[in-house]
């Protein structure tokens, strides 16, 4: 599995009202210096429509992808349809709904 298709494998694991961050993901797929990558993945447009690219967001909880969404404030009402607050663009309450796939899933197997 490549870079890219561990960070979509990660991506829709996320649960339903929870988010995670693109250093969370650069971690738990093996590359720990990789956020900036991780949120290249999710920018190519197309996966934006196939996986929650919505539920993933930069370490201080900012909306920071948003602008890679169509519409003003898709990913804004995507995330709040599934009852996460927002203000300023800064998710509420970050520190309860932060899902970490490093805690949740099992590791992929690096050969």
């Amino acid at each position: 599995m490549d870079f890219y298709e561990k960070v979509y494998s990660v991506v829709k694991q996320i649960p339903f009202g929870r988010v995670t961050t693109y250093g969370s993901i650069a971690k738990y797929i093996g590359h720990p210096k990789s956020s900036r990558t991780v949120g290249w993945a999710l920018n190519v447009s197309h996966y934006t429509k196939i996986i929650p690219a919505h539920r993933v967001v930069n370490r201080s909880g900012i909306l920071t992808g948003k602008h890679h969404f169509q519409g003003i404030n898709l990913m804004q009402q995507l995330l709040e349809n599934e009852g996460i607050e927002i203000e300023e663009n800064k998710i509420k309450n970050f520190n309860i709904i932060f899902w970490d796939p490093n805690m949740n899933l099992q590791s992929f197997k690096t050969n």
